[in-house]
């Protein structure tokens, strides 16, 4: 399995940023892509996923309004659009997979190398 992450960089606080997630090496009915992040000093948390299936949604509730989350079934893509960027969204971006549907972190089956955000003005 191979989780491809990209997008990462440097903005200023309110500037936009798209991260880009491509899967593949998998083979599953129903699947979780989702975005984790970790600051320095702080656990990783859950930015926001989506399932292949029925489009279930999460969003952090920090990042709720500001983020979106789509995806692509055909390029097995999914994306993150990240707006209104504040400088508590500077962490490393993860892109992640669990072939089960779900999106919790200890249920992650597989992790991508991590894109790093910076938001500094």
């Amino acid at each position: 399995v191979q989780l491809q992450a990209s997008g990462g960089g440097l903005v200023q606080p309110g500037g936009s940023l798209r991260l880009s997630c491509a899967a593949s090496g998998f083979s599953s009915d129903y699947y979780t892509i989702g975005w984790f992040r970790q600051a320095p000093g702080k656990e990783r948390e859950g930015v926001s996923c989506i399932s292949n299936h029925n489009d279930n949604i999460y969003y952090l509730d920090s990042v709720e309004g500001r983020f979106t989350i789509s995806r692509d079934n055909t390029k097995n893509t999914v994306y993150l659009q990240m707006n209104s960027l504040k400088l508590e969204d500077a962490a490393v971006y993860y892109c992640a997979l669990d072939l089960r549907g779900f999106c919790g972190i200890d249920e992650i089956d597989y992790w991508g190398k991590g894109t790093l955000v910076t938001v500094s003005s």
